[in-house]
C-alpha cells in the first residue's frame, strides 16, 4: 500500500528533516584527514538524541549504527569503524531521523583533502542528477520520468547507475512503497500524486554499474573497486514543483 501524506503529516516530516539537516551539518564540520568514521557516527547520534529524535538506521533490521558511512568504492551501507579519513578519499554519509513518529532520510558525499578531478566530477554530476530527478517529481508525471532523468544525465557522462538499490517512499516507516529506481523509461511506472513523499537517492559509480555485497551482509561495494557517489533528499510530490524537505544548507555552511 502507498501512503499519501496529509499536510499535517508533512509538517511533522519537515521537523524531522530539519533535525536531520542540522545533524548532517554537524558531521560535515568534522570531516577532515585523521578523523575516524566512528567519531562521525557518535556525533550524529548524540546530536539527534539531544534534539528529541532517534537515529532511523540504528537497529533497523539489526543495523548497529546511526550512520551509513561509505568510503571510496563502498556504495552504501558501510559500517562506521576505526577507518581514518585520508586525503584523496570520498565518503558518503547517509543518515535518517525519526521524530514525532515520522522519518526523514538524506545523504551527501564528501571529498577529503586532495581528490582526483575525475572523482570530484563524479560527485558533482551525481548531485546534479538528484536535482534533475526531483524536478520530475510532480503530480501527473510517472516514476519513470524521475528515474530516466537521473539515468540519462549520468550515463551520458559514462558513469554506471546502480540497479540493485533504489530510493523509496518514506513516512511512519523508513522504507515505504513505492520504490524509486535510478534508471527507467519516461512515461512508465506509477503515476505520481500530490502528497506522495519520496526519498530520491542516486547511487552512481565512476566505472561499472555492477556491485557486490560484503560478508557483513550490509556493505555494498563497486565490483571494479572504483569510487561511487550517493546523494539523497526527502521530497514531497506537489502539483507544479516538488518540495524538498531535507536540506544541504547546514552542510554547505560547514564546508565554507
Amino acid at each position: 500500500m502507498i501512503f499519501y501524506k496529509t499536510e499535517e503529516e508533512i509538517e511533522l516530516m519537515r521537523a524531522s528533516a530539519k533535525v536531520l539537516a542540522q545533524a548532517h551539518g554537524e558531521v560535515a564540520g568534522m570531516i577532515r584527514e585523521g578523523v575516524t568514521t566512528r567519531e562521525l557516527d557518535l556525533r550524529a547520534e548524540e546530536f539527534i538524541k539531544d534534539h528529541g529524535g532517534q537515529p532511523s538506521f540504528k537497529g533497523y533490521n539489526d543495523f548497529p549504527f546511526s550512520l551509513c558511512i561509505s568510503p571510496n568504492s563502498v556504495v552504501v551501507h558501510g559500517f562506521p569503524s576505526d577507518y581514518t579519513l585520508k586525503s584523496g578519499d570520498v565518503i558518503s554519509v547517509d543518515c535518517g531521523v525519526l521524530l514525532n513518529g515520522y522519518h526523514a532520510d538524506s545523504a551527501y558525499t564528501y571529498p577529503v583533502g586532495e581528490v582526483a578531478p575525475e572523482v570530484l566530477e563524479l560527485l558533482e554530476e551525481t548531485k546534479k542528477s538528484l536535482y534533475l530527478g526531483i524536478e520530475q517529481a510532480v503530480a501527473g508525471n510517472r516514476m519513470g520520468d524521475v528515474s530516466f532523468a537521473i539515468q540519462n544525465h549520468v550515463e551520458k557522462r559514462g558513469y554506471g547507475v546502480v540497479r540493485e538499490l533504489v530510493g523509496h517512499g518514506i513516512g511512519q516507516k523508513l522504507h515505504e512503497r513505492p520504490e524509486v529506481p535510478n534508471y527507467g523509461k519516461r512515461g512508465s511506472g506509477l503515476k505520481l500524486q500530490t502528497g506522495l513523499v519520496l526519498a530520491i537517492e542516486p547511487m552512481v559509480n565512476l566505472g561499472t554499474k555492477s556491485v557486490v555485497q560484503e560478508k557483513d551482509g550490509w556493505t555494498i561495494r563497486t565490483k571494479d573497486l572504483k569510487p561511487s557517489a550517493h546523494f539523497e533528499h526527502t521530497v514531497v510530490v506537489r502539483k507544479d514543483k516538488a518540495e524538498i524537505l531535507t536540506s544541504f544548507e547546514y552542510i554547505e555552511k560547514a564546508l565554507q
